[in-house]
């Protein structure tokens, strides 16, 4: 979730949620970016319900996100124009895009770039122009549970958009039984690829979490029989 901080942003990676798109160009925590204001409006009161729900304390909604696959961080003109119309609702509210899928040539490695703003109208233009929010990501040694269970169904997720995209292909009675075969076997290596590149490192992160719980657990038990005794020393 988006905590305001006086003209700052402080970016709590343990609490956000993530949310599957429906149909739309891009749903954020159950808010339609093409959709009428008064829509929008009342997707923030129920994304504010839904939340606190989830997370058991008060939430607020105070920003919108999408990313930028491929591209670069910065916003277009649309989302220029989508922030100006959350701003219509709440002076506060701010946009997130994070640009994803981005890989240094030379070191061969990912990288995500992230950028918050806000819309202003520009001088003797109708238009509106962007601008840029200070933005901080603050570390957290624990892990959210909605964090946590977003990152477990990541996974099947992704499984059931292969699988969605497969049956629609082969219900489709003019494909011969070669293309099916063919189509078959694409479905199986999309699916290995995932379970390579996605459910065995999520899963070895998760179990090396644990055993790190684990250590943790045992290592607070020493303190606190440690603790005991020095307590009851000076009795």
């Amino acid at each position: 979730m988006l905590l305001p901080c006086a003209n700052k942003i402080q970016f709590a990676s343990a609490a956000v949620a993530s949310c599957q798109c429906w149909g739309e160009a891009s749903i954020s925590f159950l808010l339609c970016v093409s959709c009428h204001p008064s829509i929008k409006a009342s997707g923030i009161l129920l994304a504010d319900e839904k939340l606190a729900e989830m997370t058991g304390r008060p939430m607020r909604v105070v920003g919108w996100y999408h990313s930028h696959p491929h591209i670069t961080v910065w916003p277009s003109h649309v989302d220029v124009r989508t922030q100006a119309m959350y701003q219509m609702m709440d002076q506060g509210f701010v946009g997130l895009i994070f640009s994803c899928f981005i890989e240094d040539k030379n070191t061969k490695t990912g990288r995500i770039l992230y950028t918050c703003f806000q819309s202003i109208q520009a001088q003797k233009s109708s238009e509106y122009e962007r601008i840029e929010i200070p933005i901080h990501v603050v570390p957290h040694d624990t892990i959210g549970k909605v964090c946590l269970e977003s990152a477990v169904e990541l996974p099947k997720i992704l499984c059931q958009e292969e699988q969605d995209a497969y049956r629609r292909i082969h219900s489709l009675t003019h494909l011969d039984s070669v293309t099916k075969i063919h189509n078959g076997s694409v479905f199986t290596k999309n699916l290995c690829s995932q379970m390579s590149a996605i459910s065995g490192p999520l899963l070895q992160w998760l179990e090396d979490r644990l055993e790190q719980n684990k250590q943790r657990v045992q290592d607070l038990q020493q303190e606190k029989e440690q603790l005991l005794e020095e307590l009851a020393a000076l009795e």
